[in-house]
């Protein structure tokens, strides 16, 4: 009697779509066996095609074992009303086998490769073939794995939870790689949801929101030698073009380049313009394309818009080949309010603070991670070590970690919780951060992490073991503001704002800086860069080279927005793409071949990029010449001083005239050649310059036993390189 009490609450549960633990009470149940196949009118049990009595017309069926025991898998053999047949094998006789050290590992937050445990995987249980599916959601009171194979039926194939882990698993035989499914879940407030698979690995073209049963990888790398010798950041000529795959070309019909497209066209565009690596604003898989990527619902997967994942990886290995690193604009801080997507995953505020005070970004109307719970912890980690290992990226930028650092960035007064002391620091946000680049630099070594870090956080780049969060790299955002505030204003005006180009020499080596004119220069209403540049069209076409120059003769690593680099006359639209057809036009023709010019310099330099994160790599020759608008320094590779250092002079001068005879001392005398003038002739300049170079006189000048007189050309920059 009391056996049967339990069966008719479980047999309720079954057909309210309840149950959270089908598997203790379906398949094989001591001699007897359960099975649940909702809408069929019989079913039998192979082999010995066994009848099965009907416990329940929603579709509950059992009969007695037979006296033999099983070699193989049980089958189902069930009848439907229309008298079409079905032959399965029961998903239930295959009981959830997640290792229970994974699943612990994944609630204490330190399972970095959770991917492994969780979504969708095929595999063969004994020796049958299908896919196990696993998700996270322990507010959940059922769970089910729906799609075309059920009829998106969710009373189909409920899922069993892990205990207390509230993680659900189903293996369902037959079905395969390229299964479209979603997990519907019935949650506590009896509201019924249909969510993708937050650790899916391919989902549908949006604006469908399917996943897919990911196939295995079945791209051959050929990288081995770059991932074996990719550059060391820390002293490489890292000069990085930022893209959006979206808009960076398309094709005749306006539709998108596909990664193996992309890629072949890059390869080309890349090495001729010298830029070291590409960084991809996101292609996680978003929902909304004026979104650019930032606002993710797909942490594990490449965007289908583009192609399949193997398609990524042909675009990632076949940079690697040409030796172009590929970076990832990943974005942890927050993620959109989409109902398929991570919000209330469960019913309940699972991803995101259930406070809004913290769960909700209102600048971007978007919800915030909990940092705090130990299961995202290891969700993050996992996403980011998945794009580093099974996509061999190089990097990952991280977007708006101002955001996750400060608990009240973007609120007013009363409308932030402030943290267990009181303070306005995400003490959790911290925390993942450190443990975000620890893991990175130990599992992935020569790997970037680039910190988007707009405020004055200390220690962004220091290591976590001395106290930092750990980033290989900061955006600089303060000297970005500065030099481009600087340059708007007209040249008789910038004696008063000098300030503006010496004031980040205070603090340029505090952190690793990359020097950023990135996409978010060139959007709402703000113009392009050639717009913001003052004067008639030579001169706003001076401006610009004059901007470039002075960006590579700075110390820190450098980036490019695509379209910088062509001097492009409009602001950026996701919705179009880069008009090629300037490059037939002199004048951005010119400043295209600068960029060219200077990648190559800054990489065949030492002294332009050896100490871009060593004060020893820079010196001041005269920061004090507001009069005149004009700076000089010296760039040198660290390590080597005396007579033996390699020394490249930069010397700006930021008006519209020419400075004859202006004098500069300098630490060594001889020859000094000419290596670069932004206003030479091939750039589309006046040609204004020293016939190629210099001889310093034993005149001692500026405190220096040396100096020399210059030719300045008007809004020009020059490199002056000695050799010893």
């Amino acid at each position: 009697m009391p056996a049967r009490s339990v069966m008719e609450s479980d047999v309720l549960r079954l057909v309210q779509g309840r149950h959270h633990a089908p598997h203790a009470v379906l398949g094989c149940q001591g001699r007897r066996y359960r099975a649940w196949r909702p809408g069929a009118k019989a079913v039998w049990l192979e082999p010995g095609r066994v009848p099965m009595k009907v416990v329940h017309p929603a579709g509950l069926f059992e009969c007695p074992l037979p006296e033999k025991p099983a070699t193989e898998p049980w089958i189902l053999v069930c009848e439907y009303s229309g008298g079409e047949t079905a032959r399965l094998h029961d998903p239930y006789q295959f009981a959830p086998d997640l290792d229970w050290k994974a699943l612990v590992a994944f609630g204490e937050g330190h399972h970095c490769r959770a991917w492994q445990i969780m979504g969708a995987h095929c595999m063969d249980r004994d020796a049958v073939a299908g896919t196990r599916f696993s998700v996270w959601a322990p507010n959940a009171e059922r769970v089910s794995v729906v799609g075309d194979f059920n009829n998106w039926n969710g009373l189909s194939h409920p899922m069993s939870v892990h205990g207390e882990s509230g993680v659900w698993e189903l293996f369902i035989p037959g079905l395969a790689a390229g299964a479209l499914y979603k997990f519907e879940i019935y949650n506590q407030s009896g509201e019924v949801t249909d969510k993708g698979d937050p650790y899916a690995r391919h989902w549908e073209v949006r604006p469908r929101t399917g996943c897919l049963v990911p196939t295995e990888p079945g791209h051959e790398w050929g990288d081995a030698a770059w991932m074996r010798e990719r550059p060391d950041w820390r002293h490489a000529p890292i000069s990085i073009y930022e893209l959006h795959a979206g808009s960076w070309r398309r094709n005749a019909d306006g539709s998108f380049l596909g990664y193996r497209q992309l890629a072949d066209a890059l390869v080309e565009t890349l090495q001729d313009s010298g830029f070291s690596h590409v960084e991809l604003m996101p292609i996680t898989e978003h929902p909304f394309d004026a979104s650019w990527g930032y606002q993710t619902t797909g942490y594990f997967a490449p965007t289908s818009r583009f192609g399949n994942p193997d398609d990524f990886r042909y675009f990632v290995d076949r940079l690697h080949q040409a030796g172009i690193g590929v970076i990832l604009d990943w974005v942890p801080a927050h993620f959109p309010r989409d109902p398929h997507g991570l919000a209330r995953f469960d019913g309940s505020a699972l991803y995101e603070h259930a406070d809004p005070r913290r769960g909700e970004t209102a600048e971007w109307d978007t919800l915030a991670f909990n940092f705090g719970r130990k299961e995202v912890m290891s969700f993050l980690l996992s996403s980011a070590l998945y794009w580093l290992e099974e996509f061999h990226l190089d990097g990952l930028r991280i977007d708006a970690v101002a955001a996750m650092l400060y608990l009240d960035y973007g609120r007013k007064e009363g409308e932030w919780l402030p943290n267990i002391h009181g303070g306005r620091e995400n003490l959790e946000a911290v925390a993942f951060l450190q443990a975000l680049n620890t893991m990175t630099h130990r599992e992935c070594p020569g790997s970037m992490t680039i910190a988007e870090e707009s405020t004055a956080w200390p220690g962004v780049t220091r290591p976590v073991h001395l106290g930092g969060l750990g980033f290989s790299m900061k955006w600089n955002m303060g000297w970005m503001h500065d030099t481009l505030a600087y340059f708007r204003h007209d040249p008789v005006h910038r004696r008063f704002h000098h300030d503006s180009l010496t004031f980040g020499l205070l603090y340029a080596f505090s952190e690793n800086f990359v020097l950023p004119f990135s996409h978010d220069e060139v959007v709402h209403g703000k113009g392009s860069l050639l717009d913001r540049m003052p004067g008639d069209r030579w001169q706003r076409f001076a401006n610009l080279r004059l901007l470039y120059a002075y960006l590579y003769a700075y110390p820190g690593k450098k980036l490019m927005f695509m379209g910088n680099e062509l001097g492009q006359t409009s602001e950026w639209s996701h919705d179009g793409q880069l008009p090629e057809a300037l490059g037939a036009v002199a004048e951005h023709a010119g400043v295209k071949r600068l960029v060219r010019d200077l990648n190559h310099l800054y990489r065949d330099r030492p002294a332009l990029h050896r100490g871009d994160f060593d004060a020893a790599g820079f010196e001041w020759i005269d920061c004090h010449d507001a009069d005149q608008s004009v700076i000089s320094f010296l760039r040198r590779e660290p390590g080597r001083d005396g007579a033996e250092a390699r020394y490249v002079l930069a010397i700006c001068n930021f008006t519209p005239v020419v400075r004859e005879d202006y004098r500069i001392g300098l630490p060594e005398g001889g020859t000094w050649r000419e290596i670069f003038n932004s206003d030479a002739e091939v750039y589309g300049g006046s040609g204004v310059g020293n016939l190629g170079q210099v001889l310093a006189a034993r005149s001692p000048w500026m405190g220096r036993p040396w100096s020399l007189s210059l030719r300045l050309p008007p809004l020009g920059a020059l490199y002056l390189e000695w050799g010893g």
